[in-house]
């Protein structure tokens, strides 16, 4: 195939100009020549013979008449056994090697294979000689760590093939010729272990998309219980700067009901992003008992490094993910954070001169995010087996400020929002996602009706604390005093959690079921308190036993003593249920 080459006409930070010779593709790869390095670009516009290419390395040193080296071939990662427990760049440069490479400063112009070449894998074959298949079928599998790894015919083969030749079982590098097939034509096509893909390319080898309707358990109760997730649904995560997006991904990532985690940090701090590399080989996966690196990818692109690595990042990620999704897993994506990734193209969009939205983001913002949510959902493939991808995007909106363009055309996209509250971290209640402003288009794992009546106790609650604030408690009445007692109390006993307690970090659906059906039976119940202060008395201890009762053991002996004394104090006090919450009960 004959490649196009160029040469450097203009540079504009890591945007480079370049007049081509030849033909060119939009997200073609070139490589600038500088000296005795190849620095790797992206052709993202094409004006006549004129092409812009976002450059993934630092530009120093480019200048006019350096020549441009283009492939022929999409920005693209390697797909194979391998992936898991590793960590990459943006580029899908594994960063371990990388360092091992370079040293302490990683150096431009260096580029690795992602995938181990030199290891082994035990293949089993799953077809056989004359079978016909197409693209994504599984032509045998491989263990890698908990999985089994569908080898497939690659996404690009379109048309029916026939195989010519199948390797026996054996153990064999990802290089290895395992298989020939021929097409139509009789034309024969070698296939080995892996394969790329471009990146920015969906992966759409299945029969059908489906609705996402099974909640992806968290076990986080103010997520499951209020603001639930789907399988294969999208949600995203705003809050300002110290809030615990960060925090609050990791638990996820740790406890979520799925099978592989993919983490991009595209553009954090690099503080943030070195905690989790050093953390996530350490944690215990509570699945396996082994460690959590071993169902988890990490994309690692912090906020110092080139911005355009920031995009790739991104779609990197993804199709990781779609790709696990081909093999029948539950997949959760995890950007961190995207208004980094939208901060770079609002400076990629501005170094080509284009017209500005609202505060100076390009004005194609909202497509480009609505784009990759989209690549989320729950899809049949051809066998029958059912997989899902769920993005769950991180949302840094300067000062807090959710009316700001990234948030904004996130929430147009996504199927839930669990905005952080900066008043609520700054009083240490985790999580910091507001039980208020925060929303859910899904179905959890309670009853609907009970979970808008403890939100209707909680908006009650809160503008009696408003007005409390005002009037003061003198000026409030006992009836409204105790409805901002109850209000307190669900904040406290459910919708926080000790992350540092071993039992309340992760709550799971039968007990997160059982102990919001007592919790709802307080919260509806009338009771015998005439005076404030006899009130406050009897919730506050009422807390300090639920707290107890929260660290007890499922179904232990203290759990079933807690829950007796709770009952106890309850049927002291209670004199019966209000009207709502006792059709409720009735219903359930």
């Amino acid at each position: 195939m004959d490649r196009s080459s160029g040469k450097v006409i203009g540079v504009n930070g890591n945007m480079v100009s370049v007049l081509v010779d030849g033909t060119v593709s939009l997200n073609e790869v070139g490589y600038i020549v500088l000296d005795e390095k190849r620095l790797k670009s992206e052709v993202i516009r094409i004006r006549g013979d004129r092409a812009e290419m976002q450059v993934f390395e630092m530009t120093g040193g480019v200048g006019v008449g350096d020549s441009v080296e283009f492939t022929g071939e999409l920005l693209a990662v390697e797909l194979g056994p391998g992936l898991l427990t590793q960590i990459y760049d943006g580029l899908q440069n594994p960063l371990p090697e990388l360092a091992q490479q370079c040293g302490f400063f990683l150096q431009r112009g260096v580029y690795l294979s992602a995938l181990p070449r030199d290891k082994k894998w035990d293949f089993s074959p799953k077809v056989k000689v004359g079978d016909s298949v197409t693209a994504a079928d599984t032509l045998g599998t491989v263990p890698e760590g908990i999985f089994e790894h569908r080898i497939m015919v690659p996404f690009d083969k379109q048309g029916s093939y026939r195989i010519k030749k199948m390797e026996s079982a054996g153990s064999y590098d990802i290089d290895h010729e395992i298989a020939v097939m021929t097409d139509e034509k009789g034309n024969d096509i070698p296939l080995t272990m892996s394969f790329h893909w471009p990146v920015k390319r969906a992966i759409s080898c299945f029969d059908e998309r489906l609705k996402p309707t099974k909640p992806m358990i968290t076990k986080v109760r103010l997520i499951d219980t209020f603001f639930p997730v789907a399988l294969g649904g999208t949600y995203c995560i705003p809050g300002p700067f110290g809030a615990g997006k960060t925090v609050l991904q990791q638990i996820t990532s740790r406890h979520a009901e799925v099978d592989i985690v993919i983490i991009a940090a595209c553009g954090e701090r690099a503080g943030e992003v070195v905690e989790t590399l050093k953390e996530f080989p350490e944690l215990i996966d509570p699945r396996t008992g082994k460690s959590l690196m071993e169902r988890t990818i990490i994309i690692c692109n912090t906020s110092s490094m080139p911005v355009a690595a920031r995009e790739a990042s991104v779609y990197t990620a993804v199709t990781l993910a779609e790709y696990y999704r081909q093999m029948g897993l539950n997949v959760l994506m995890l950007p961190d954070s995207t208004s980094r990734w939208a901060q770079a193209m609002r400076e990629m969009s501005g170094r080509l001169e284009e017209i500005p939205g609202e505060e100076a983001f390009p004005a194609y913002l909202e497509s480009v995010i609505a784009g990759f949510y989209e690549r989320a959902g729950v899809v049949r493939l051809k066998d029958g087996s059912i997989g899902s991808v769920t993005i769950g995007g991180t949302v840094s909106p300067a000062g807090g400020n959710f009316e700001e363009p990234v948030t904004q055309a996130t929430l147009k996209v996504v199927g839930a929002f669990h905005g952080l509250s900066r008043e609520r971290s700054d009083a240490r209640k985790y999580p910091a996602i507001h039980p208020l402003d925060s929303w859910s288009k899904y179905s959890g794992v309670i009853e609907p009706q009970k979970t808008e009546y403890a939100r209707q106790v909680l908006h009650r609650g809160d503008e009696v604390g408003q007005m409390m604030k005002v009037v003061g408690e003198e000026g409030t009445s006992i009836d409204d005093y105790i409805i901002y007692l109850k209000s307190d109390f669900i904040d406290y006993v459910y919708l926080q959690q000790n992350s540092f307690d071993p039992v309340d970090a992760a709550v799971g659906v039968e007990r997160q079921t059982y102990v919001f059906n007592l919790l709802f039976e307080i919260i509806g119940s009338n009771y015998d308190l005439s005076q404030k202060d006899e009130a406050r008395t009897y919730f506050n201890q009422l807390r300090q036993r639920f707290l107890d009762f929260n660290g007890s053991e499922w179904k232990s002996d203290e759990f079933v003593a807690q829950e007796k004394m709770i009952r106890q104090m309850f049927d002291e006090k209670k004199t019966g249920f209000q009207e709502d919450a006792k059709r409720l009960l009735k219903q359930a």
